[in-house]
């Protein structure tokens, strides 16, 4: 786990380590949300940047007797 510090101005730098890993880059866009006590940076992508990003998921799960 990596700790960032929050400017005066309320920014924050994500460290290296972790734009590589996700391949950000300066400029794009990041949605923010809040989950119970936690901040989440979602990067955005491009649609067809997207494609075959589910592909192998397990479709095998219980839905509701709503959504059958």
């Amino acid at each position: 786990m990596q700790m960032v510090t929050i400017s005066p101005k309320f920014q924050i730098v994500i460290p290296k380590k972790i734009r590589e890993s996700l391949q950000l880059s300066p400029g794009q866009k990041v949605q923010t949300l809040v989950y119970d006590d936690r901040i989440e940076l979602i990067p955005l992508r491009p649609l067809k940047q997207m494609r075959g990003f589910l592909k192998g998921i397990d479709t095998t799960i219980m839905r509701e007797k709503d959504r059958v």
